[in-house]
């Protein structure tokens, strides 16, 4: 009879451990899901939620602070989820806080992250609706991970390909081996150097010139900054242009009297050509020129002859007085 009492109060205190233990369970798996605790709603909206389900965790600034309540489809392309967070966080969360979804570790459990936004606004209230923002999956880092990775096996490719080739060259092994390009690299280092000095020492005596010019010194300067050398070039420019003018004018003139020449000469009826041509003409303008000639032997006989004339002598001995008088003041 004792023993039977002793196993029933053993087995009233196993069923009751056992239902403490359950009690104790069911409340920590309310407390985690928010079952049991004062609690408001806000919401946000996503194209992908990257495989988030309800219960997954909520948290603010990295703080637990509620539960993922309810997935829905508002249509293709939206995805809504209610999120059921502690009212300790209501003077925490504003409406300017951003929602996004991470990951609990590299390949943990979904989690939603809420980050407060910039600037200040207004606490968050029941049923508000926060902006989202959209990160990266952690499937999209795997895929650039993975072309990362073939883009660095292909250039690892093409440079064991590249310092193949290199070995196997022997002209560039020759080339590098070869003693005499340094000496050859150096000279023409050298001979760059000198071009480089010359090519300074030119700009500067260019600049200089540049500078005379600029004041007015060396022909070239006051040739473009004297006034007065400008005008003389301005005045010799025209009258250059009026003696092209006047030439142009002569030429014209010598150009119609050589046609009236050309015509008269051309012309049987002309004077010059019965001048030319005629043998009777060119006779008597022979004999012209011996009368004239012998009028002028006459004449200069007659006034020899009245210079010794003594009526007309001292007119003729004053004027060679006068006359060596002007010669004499010339030659002074």
């Amino acid at each position: 009879m004792a023993d039977k009492t002793t196993n029933n109060i053993k087995l009233g205190i196993f069923l009751f451990a056992g239902l403490l233990f359950l009690v104790v369970m069911l409340y920590m798996i309310g407390k985690n899901q928010h079952l049991f605790g004062k609690t408001y709603l806000l919401k946000a909206r996503f194209e992908n939620v990257n495989g988030l389900v309800a219960g997954n965790n909520v948290r603010v600034s990295g703080i637990q602070a509620g539960s993922v309540k309810r997935i829905s489809f508002l249509s293709d392309t939206v995805i809504e989820i209610s999120m059921l967070i502690d009212k300790d966080m209501k003077t925490i969360i504003r409406r300017n806080a951003v929602v996004s979804i991470g990951t609990e570790g590299l390949v943990g459990n979904k989690v939603v992250n809420i980050v407060p936004g910039t600037g200040m606004d207004s606490l968050a209230e029941e049923g508000d609706l926060l902006q989202s923002k959209k990160t990266v999956n952690t499937e999209e880092m795997l895929q650039t991970l993975s072309r990362t990775n073939n883009d660095a096996a292909a250039i690892a490719s093409q440079l064991r390909t590249t310092i193949e080739r290199i070995n196997e060259s022997n002209g560039l092994w020759q080339l590098i081996n070869d003693e005499s390009i340094p000496a050859d690299l150096r000279a023409s280092a050298a001979n760059i150097q000198r071009a480089t000095a010359q090519a300074n020492e030119l700009t500067s005596q260019l600049n200089s010139i540049i500078s005379n010019i600029k004041t007015g010194k060396g022909p070239v300067g006051a040739l473009l900054t004297d006034s007065a050398i400008t005008g003389n070039l301005k005045a010799a420019i025209t009258a250059i242009d009026e003696a092209a003018d006047q030439t142009r004018s002569l030429t014209q003139k010598a150009n119609v009297m050589l046609t009236s020449i050309d015509r008269q000469l051309n012309n049987q009826d002309g004077t010059l050509h019965a001048l030319l041509n005629d043998s009777s003409t060119a006779a008597h303008f022979r004999q012209s020129m011996n009368n004239i000639e012998k009028a002028t032997d006459g004449f200069n006989q007659n006034m020899e002859a009245l210079k010794h004339n003594f009526l007309f002598r001292g007119y003729f001995r004053k004027l060679e007085k006068q006359e060596r008088k002007s010669k004499a003041t010339v030659k002074d």
